[in-house]
Formats: structure tokens, C-alpha cells, sequence
């Protein structure tokens, strides 16, 4: 989406564990090309806890909040605190560690599965993707601008400078999100997703041409996506062009925006992964909306009516409509912040596993058919992004050896 994995995405793409520190700059797809979202500690909107807060050396005015992963802290404190079997303290910490990191990815892998279901479920009775992605966007920039207005979250000084370089990202944010939309509206979820799983083969290729060298083992990683990819596309019992074009697009769309990022907005990262998120989503939405109205904006209201005569209720289409606007953003906030609390690494392969789950979880929801050889090239197209994320995290820390040496 625009998975802007921004993806569907995010793919999209992009540590400190440290609560109080110097440098403010966070780890981020707007500064780092790669399938890795923003980094941020948005609390979902639960109540604070007393003297749990963030502080950025960029302002000494923030207010504190809680982050339902600061929950998951508390949990696993209290599970090491326990201790009742007299376990020593480093396996305490370890087991309390697994928990946190259980919470963290259920969450994320939760909310994705949701979004993923309910987002099919508008557009089965609603086949206008362009109005649906708007909304999408609509929903995340209401719910910043509620969390700015009511100082739940410190909005950051923006700048005519800051603008201009977030025009470029924020325009293939939404290329990547409008045509994943559009994928979805035309083929099964797990289709896009295997498609989508092959956006480090177009991160690898653009980069290489921009300067970037890889090792070998990153060039053999992304074979395997392309054969998956391949034989999963030939294989396919939903296949449709449209649905094959819109994934692939996204793919190129969510690799653009990370490595446009990366060369613009070297200069802003004072601002946080959750604000830069905030401020993208609000340039997509006025991206996006007039170019949707324009395409299909003629065919709303008839496709309204129709919707709702298939469903029956209207208060079904509207929360299916609602859930599919909130459950995006959130997915991709839980993803920003699971990656604060795990290693680029680690987050990687959790990514790559939920990228199964959502597959699995959607054809059990919908039934849709799967062949034999349809599954062997979506799994031989999730190991080897698997692969990959295995190759460029050696790759980084051969990078940041070389880099200590110099």
C-alpha cells in the first residue's frame, strides 16, 4: 500500500532503545531507503502513566504519554521482578525480553491482519480504490492533527524548506499507496502481497544505478523473490493485469519514496519518524483526492448505492469503511514503533513473517482458491526475501566496520 510495506505500503519502507538522548534522529524509511517504516513512540491514545514521558534535546517542552508498548514494558518488568522459580536474573530479563517482543508483534501483526481483511471487504462492495485510499490517508491526518491540537504528541515547527523537501516523498507515498489499493480491488490480498514481497529486488536495482554497490550474496537473495514471484503470478487463480501492474507500481513507488528521503531530508531529522508520517500523510491526501476525483469521483454515488444494497445495513459498509482508515494508520504506527523496540534485523524477518500471516489469515477469510505450485512460489518468494534482509544486514555491518576504521 501505499504497503507506502509506505504497501501496503510502507514497503514502505525504515535504533536506539534509549528513552533520553542527544541526538534526536530516529531510524526511518525518510532517512534510509530500505522496507522499514518510521520510528516513533505514539501511545494509540491510551491515558499516561506517571513519570513515563520521551524527551528530545530538540524541545524541552514535550508533554509525556504512553505508548501501549511502554504496557508491555511494565509487563515484562513485573514478570522479571517475579521471579518465582528462582531463575537467575539474566534469564528473567531474557524471558520478560520474549514477552515484550511477543505483545509488540501480536499487536503489529494484528492490526495489519485487520486492516487487510475490512480494506477487502469496502472494496468487494465498493470497487473505487482511488476514494478509499483517500480516505485512508484522510483517517491517519485527523487522527495527527487531534493528537497535535491536543498536545497527546508535540507537533514540530514546520518550515517552508521542510515542506518543499517532503513534496517528493510524500508524492511517491502516494503512487505506492493508491496502487496497492488499486491491486486489492482487483485481485486476492494474497496475490498483492506475494507481488509486494518483491520490493527489494527494485530497491537493490534503483539503488545500484544511483551509486549504490551490493555484495553478491545481496544480487543471489533476490533470484529467488523473482522466480516466487514469478511462478506465483503465472499460477494465480485471481490473476487479473490490473491487480499485477498496481503491486509492482507500489513496489516502485514505495522504493522511490525511501530513497528520495534519504537525499532530501537529511537536513530535518529533528522531526521524529510519527510527525514525518503525520506531515506525508497530509501531502498525500492533497495528492490524492483531486486525482480521484477526477477518475472515478462520477461513479461514487451510484457506487454507494449499490454498495449498500449489497450489504443491507448501511452502518456495515460505513465500519467496514472506518475500520479499514484506522487500522492502516495504526498498522503502520505499531510497525514504527515495533522497530524502536527490536533490532533492524530482527524487525526484518518479522516482517517477512508477517507478510505470511496476512496471506494465510486473508485466504482462510475469503476462501480463495490457492494451487499447489501458487503456494510454492509465494513461499520460495517470502524465503527469499528472507534472503535478502539476512544479506543487507551483513552488508550494513560490514559498512559500519568500514566506516569505524575511516
Amino acid at each position: 500500500m501505499i504497503s507506502l510495506n509506505l504497501s501496503a505500503s510502507l514497503n514502505p519502507g525504515l535504533l536506539h532503545k534509549t528513552q533520553t538522548r542527544q541526538n534526536p534522529t530516529r531510524f526511518s524509511p525518510l532517512h534510509a531507503a530500505g522496507d522499514k517504516p518510521f520510528n516513533c513512540r505514539y501511545p494509540l491514545g491510551f491515558p499516561q502513566i506517571p513519570n513515563l514521558q520521551i524527551h528530545d534535546s530538540s524541545s524541552a517542552t514535550k508533554k509525556p504519554f504512553l505508548s501501549i508498548f511502554k504496557r508491555s514494558r511494565s509487563v515484562a518488568a513485573a514478570a522479571a521482578a517475579a521471579n518465582p522459580d528462582g531463575e537467575s536474573e539474566e534469564e528473567a530479563k531474557k524471558k520478560a525480553k520474549n514477552l515484550q517482543l511477543g505483545i509488540v508483534f501480536g499487536l503489529w501483526y494484528f492490526q495489519n491482519i485487520v486492516f487487510n481483511i475490512f480494506n477487502k471487504k469496502a472494496l468487494n462492495v465498493f470497487p473505487y480504490p482511488w476514494l478509499l485510499a483517500s480516505f485512508q490517508l484522510f483517517a491517519g491526518s485527523v487522527w495527527m492533527l487531534i493528537l497535535w491540537s491536543f498536545k497527546l504528541y508535540p507537533c514540530p515547527k514546520i518550515s517552508k524548506p521542510f515542506i518543499i523537501a517532503l513534496l517528493g516523498p510524500a508524492l511517491f507515498h502516494t503512487i505506492g499507496h493508491i496502487s496497492a489499493c488499486v491491486s486489492f480491488s482487483k485481485v486476492a490480498v494474497s496475490f498483492t502481497h506475494v507481488i509486494k514481497s518483491a520490493e527489494p529486488v527494485f530497491s537493490v536495482i534503483f539503488s545500484s544505478f544511483l551509486g549504490d554497490t551490493y555484495p553478491l550474496a545481496v544480487w543471489l537473495s533476490i533470484l529467488p523473490i523473482v522466480m516466487g514471484c514469478s511462478l506465483a503470478a503465472v499460477t494465480e487463480v485471481s490473476f487479473n493485469i490490473g491487480g499485477l501492474s498496481g503491486a509492482m507500481i507500489s513496489n516502485v513507488g514505495f522504493v522511490l519514496r525511501n530513497i528520495y528521503s534519504k537525499r532530501s531530508l537529511q537536513n530535518f531529522k529533528e522531526i521524529d519518524g510519527l510527525n514525518l508520517y503525520g506531515w506525508i500523510s497530509i501531502l498525500s491526501l492533497v495528492y490524492l483526492f483531486p486525482v480521484a476525483v477526477f477518475v472515478e469521483g462520477s461513479q461514487w454515488v451510484q457506487g454507494y448505492h449499490k454498495a449498500i444494497a449489497s450489504v443491507g445495513k448501511p452502518s456495515t459498509f460505513y465500519i467496514w469503511v472506518l475500520l479499514s482508515g484506522v487500522f492502516y494508520h495504526l498498522y503502520n504506527q505499531s510497525s514504527y514503533q515495533a522497530l524502536d523496540e527490536i533490532s533492524p534485523l530482527t524487525f526484518s524477518v518479522g516482517n517477512t513473517m508477517k507478510r505470511v500471516v496476512v496471506i494465510v489469515s486473508t485466504v482462510l477469510v475469503f476462501r480463495n482458491p490457492v494451487r499447489p505450485l501458487n503456494a510454492l512460489g509465494s513461499a520460495i518468494a517470502i524465503f527469499g526475501t528472507f534472503l535478502y534482509s539476512q544479506a543487507t544486514a551483513k552488508k550494513k555491518k560490514i559498512d559500519a566496520g568500514d566506516d569505524k576504521k575511516n
